[in-house]
């Protein structure tokens, strides 16, 4: 399996804008905190978050090949079946795979978080993440007009798929997040 190390070098060479590396970044950890969460592989699922969107700087202007790009860089790098499979169930309206396991379906419901975790982040008044509750990111869920790239539909499934109340998905994937602020400048 392609190691943590290689998948971020790997992410670097296709992903160049900042905010795009910080999405990846959170994905990546997030996952880990699910994978710990259901006693998962966490290096595996984290992998997963974190090339989910690799080919995003290629297909963003095309929608319809998100994924496909991506799966075809990590063939040919030799990537696990199952970390591509994972990528490409992530966006199923462009790839037509389906989220099938629990891995997949976390990926595709959490990973729209980080994006609205970091916009609460920045409307607070000292932009950090710390500053960010679980009461906070669930009103701003709620919010349509907040955030409007965060596809609420997808990120509403969470509870139904992972087995967990929002408030739980949340309170999970904000701590992750909390937990690489500095990281992400945050």
């Amino acid at each position: 399996m392609i190691t943590r190390e290689q998948a971020y070098q790997l992410l670097q060479q296709h992903i160049q804008g900042r905010f795009m590396i910080n999405h990846h970044l959170g994905a990546e950890i997030v996952m880990r905190a699910f994978a710990r969460h259901f006693g998962e592989n966490e290096e595996l699922w984290g992998i997963c978050g974190l090339l989910h969107d690799m080919d995003w700087e290629y297909t963003k202007d095309n929608p319809e090949e998100h994924t496909k790009k991506a799966a075809e860089i990590l063939r040919a790098e030799g990537v696990d079946e199952v970390i591509i499979h994972a990528v490409q169930a992530h966006h199923p309206s462009a790839s037509g795979i389906e989220p099938s396991n629990l891995m997949e379906q976390c990926l595709y419901t959490t990973e729209e978080l980080t994006g609205l975790m970091i916009a609460c982040a920045l409307v607070q008044p000292d932009k950090k993440l710390a500053s960010v509750t679980d009461s906070s990111v669930l009103k701003k869920l709620k919010t349509k007009g907040f955030a409007q790239g965060v596809n609420r539909d997808i990120v509403n499934q969470a509870p139904e798929v992972l087995g967990l109340p929002m408030e739980d998905v949340i309170h999970i994937s904000l701590e992750a997040m909390q937990s690489i602020a500095q990281e992400l400048g945050l």
